[in-house]
């Protein structure tokens, strides 16, 4: 079965049938052929502790269990949609608001902020309005993330780390480590009040997604 395909830059089509089921963000299917159906999840695959976490902490994400037969397609709010290819090598860590679609093959998990990077990692939550968590995709399969603009995917090396600004910061996967930094320099010359003033500086070997906007969904 074919996997998804991209109508233009902002709309999405999933084939649906035996074996490919997907979890979608709910409100965000636009239309659909064949006898498919679309149901409410609580969980999305994830555990039901994480799931319990993100909604005590007023963060979850409403998603919907698609099944059938047929072909769906997905859009959000006029948002640009980018596919993401997993091949079990890696961990993709991206905002659950900015999951439109992901196969159910996938596993799904929730990440508190302070498992990377201890206060700190909360402190970049509450800097980048992230909130305490983040969700993790991992195993075989595809998903697609919403970004404003688009996404441009930096490489990241053992010996070329990446500095991102928190808000244009979409998605990361593979062996990365993450931390906020301060940038004193900028700090000083833009003023103490500004967001430009924090970087994520990400190390390690993976990719970075970054978007071409500062606006959070």
């Amino acid at each position: 079965m074919p996997g998804y395909q991209a109508i233009n830059s902002k709309m999405l089509q999933v084939p649906i049938g035996p074996g490919q089921e997907v979890y979608s963000k709910r409100g965000a299917m636009l239309a659909y052929t064949g006898p498919v159906s679309f149901a409410p999840t609580t969980t999305a695959g994830q555990g039901v502790g994480g799931a319990l976490g993100r909604a005590v902490a007023g963060e979850h994400s409403a998603m919907m269990h698609v099944t059938g037969q047929g072909s769906v397609m997905f859009g959000h709010d006029g948002l640009y949609v980018t596919v993401i290819d997993l091949n079990g090598s890696d961990t993709l860590y991206v905002e659950a608001d900015r999951l439109l679609v992901h196969d159910t093959s996938l596993q799904v998990g929730t990440m508190f902020m302070g498992e990377q990077g201890g206060v700190r990692g909360i402190v970049r939550g509450a800097v980048t309005g992230q909130g305490l968590f983040t969700s993790t995709l991992a195993g075989y399969g595809s998903c697609a993330v919403l970004s404003h603009g688009g996404v441009l995917e930096l490489p990241i090396g053992p010996q070329r780390p990446v500095h991102v600004d928190p808000q244009a910061y979409v998605a990361h996967r593979g062996q990365v480590q993450n931390k906020l930094t301060t940038a004193v320099g900028l700090r000083d010359l833009i003023g103490r009040g500004s967001g430009e003033a924090f970087q994520l500086e990400l190390s390690g070997s993976g990719v970075v997604y970054v978007q071409a906007s500062e606006r959070k969904i």
